[in-house]
């Protein structure tokens, strides 16, 4: 598909069978933005057994009502979540707390390159233990993609005892398998590096990864790091280990740059200009940003991540909410399901696949109307439920 803009041609890359135009006159600010503009506390939580420590990165807000546990796709963070967030908080009485799952974002354990539904389940159940002890507070799971079938895994195996709710997005059992097989070729035609971090926040816009600019602009901070440095989002507080703001333009903004190769002058035959040009390339490189995580090398773990979800999801006995970017997504048990009236379902079109990053205040609507029309929270801000047909 192409676009016309002053008959001009945009072909922009497709992802999740979208393409995306931008009229190339209009100016859009790529730049980062800080977590702290979205939640109101940041929280590394120890988890301590027999062999050691795992620490998990949460974000948190809200200081009454029934939590909400946020638990992100392949790849995200919790940072995909903080539009949502703001959203959410404004509209019913809740609390939030979106978990960086294990190989991912912030979090830091032993073993993270073990990425099994059974590990990660047991992480979120570790996690609400140590924040809130034998007596937590109503819980409802939600998650996306790897994140919903991860909140299916928790709840079937009871390891949130307080749960009330659960939520699973654009997650189904019969796309999510056939999907499987192209996965790998997916993986591979995404950059591997960005320049800076504007220019990775402009690829997954323009790519159509996440559509909202918003969203972006403080979600990609959570999937990308720069090579030997912790990453910090511009206006951030100086970070430990982090380069200075003011530091050179080549390193904050991870510019590689060609120069001219001027002629030998040394001995061996060897241009010292020409050294020193590899040796700067070099430096430059490892300024460049990468991926937080390499998704390639988790293929192991996606079958037991979502063969069967579809009936553990049925089997929960706690009410249950779907959320689709297309009903075409329904796989049969779960066209069954809901005709049967096991399940809230709502599909919100004109969404990516992240359907909470594109349409935050879509999916904070359909959640709060959930949690209301069970009676698990009161309305705040003069929100009015507007319940959907199915």
């Amino acid at each position: 598909m192409y676009a016309n803009y002053n008959k001009r041609l945009i072909v922009i890359p497709l992802t999740y069978g979208v393409v995306f135009s931008f009229s190339p006159g209009r100016k859009r600010d790529f730049s980062p933005v800080l977590w702290s503009q979205y939640f109101e506390s940041m929280e590394d939580v120890v988890v301590e057994n027999e062999t050691g420590k795992d620490t998990f990165r949460i974000y948190k807000s809200g200081l009454e009502g029934p939590v909400l546990l946020l638990l992100h796709g392949g790849g995200h963070s919790a940072l995909s979540w903080a539009v949502f967030t703001s959203a959410i908080i404004s509209r019913i009485q809740c609390r939030i707390v979106a978990l960086d799952l294990r190989g991912h974002g912030e979090t830091k354990v032993r073993n993270p390159e073990d990425l099994s539904a059974e590990t990660m389940s047991k992480d979120v159940g570790n996690v609400v233990e140590a924040l809130y002890g034998d007596l937590p507070p109503p819980i409802m799971l939600i998650g996306h993609s790897m994140g919903g079938a991860i909140a299916v895994h928790t709840a079937v195996a009871n390891l949130v005892p307080s749960l009330l709710g659960l939520c699973m997005i654009d997650v189904v059992e019969g796309t999510a398998m056939d999907a499987l097989n192209s996965m790998q070729n997916f993986l591979r035609s995404r950059p591997k590096t960005f320049k800076s971090l504007e220019n990775a926040i402009e690829w997954s816009v323009k790519s159509g990864q996440i559509r909202n600019l918003e969203s972006a602009r403080v979600s990609m901070v959570g999937q990308v790091k720069q090579n030997g440095l912790i990453l910090c989002s511009r206006n951030a507080p100086r970070c430990e280990g982090a380069a200075s703001p003011e530091g050179p333009k080549a390193i904050v903004e991870g510019i590689i740059e060609e120069e001219e190769e001027e002629e030998d002058d040394d001995e061996g035959g060897v241009s010292v200009n020409k050294r020193k040009k590899e040796d700067d390339t070099e430096t430059k490189k490892e300024h460049l940003y990468t991926w937080r995580i390499e998704l390639a090398k988790t293929e192991k773990y996606w079958d037991g991540w979502f063969r069967g979800l579809s009936n553990l999801f049925l089997s929960c006995p706690t009410p249950k909410l779907l959320l689709l970017a297309g009903v075409d997504r329904l796989d049969k048990d779960l066209t069954i399901g809901q005709m049967q009236g096991k399940f809230q379902m709502q599909v919100l079109p004109q969404c990516g696949h992240a359907v909470h990053e594109d349409a935050p205040d879509k999916v904070a609507e359909a959640v709060a109307t959930f949690l209301i029309r069970h009676r698990f929270t009161e309305p705040i801000g003069g929100f009015q439920c507007v319940f959907p047909a199915c």
